[in-house]
């Protein structure tokens, strides 16, 4: 549970390093530069306080691994994906940005906190039923992902914790259904795993492998 404030104060972290300029790059998110991928972690952070802020009496429908649905690659048609983009225009100046995650994640993170009081409480988010622990513990994916989609094209940017990246690569692989070859980094597997880029031809080849993941890559999750 560590995981979820470790991996989410690394990413506010990160973000609030960054120069101006960093903010007109890429990202790894296709389509986004690093602006829009921070105005749609203000959003996350929104839908976490939201979350938190819904309990529910029913049984948990879903669990960590659950809570995500593996889809399709998106088509650049998603109504929210391009609020996200003119959302993020709007802001005009990148330290806007930066004070709204900050103002918003930080909330989001004492939330977060809160919750483990009571992991086991049980909360509602898209129509499905989570404990509090699974929900939180769905984020360090969520977060170390978009970390890794924020540093892309910033090597001079922190990169994820070792834990995080280490815990959101052991709930992929349980989302997969099989572990990823042991030859494979953390971030490798988290990249790979997720379409984020092409494998090697060895990569490949190790994930051809009888038992291993193959045709299963990339999972695109949703």
């Amino acid at each position: 549970m560590d995981l979820f404030s470790l991996s989410w104060a690394a990413l506010r972290a990160a973000v609030a390093d960054l120069a101006d300029e960093d903010f007109g790059r890429p990202s790894g998110c296709r389509g986004w530069l690093v602006r829009d991928l921070v105005c749609h972690l203000v959003i996350d952070a929104q839908d976490v306080l939201i979350t938190l802020a819904t309990p529910s009496d029913a049984e948990p429908t879903r669990d960590a691994a659950g809570y995500w649905e593996v889809g399709a690659a998106p088509d650049g048609q998603d109504p929210l994906d391009a609020l996200t983009v003119r959302l993020a225009a709007a802001y005009e100046e990148p330290g806007l940005l930066k004070f709204h995650l900050d103002d918003v994640g930080s909330a989001a993170g004492r939330a977060g906190a809160l919750a483990l009081a009571d992991p086991s409480a049980r909360v509602g988010t898209r129509e499905q039923v989570l404990t509090a622990c699974d929900y939180l513990s769905a984020y360090v994916l969520e977060w170390t992902l978009h970390h890794l989609d924020l540093v892309a094209h910033l090597p001079h940017a922190p990169r994820p914790p070792a834990e995080a990246l280490a815990g959101a690569r052991a709930l992929l692989e349980r989302i997969a259904g099989a572990a990823f070859p042991a030859r494979f980094s953390d971030e490798d597997a988290l990249l790979v795993g997720t379409g984020r880029r092409a494998p090697t031809a060895a990569e490949e080849a190790a994930l051809a492998e009888p038992g291993e993941l193959g045709a299963r890559v990339p999972l695109l999750l949703a």
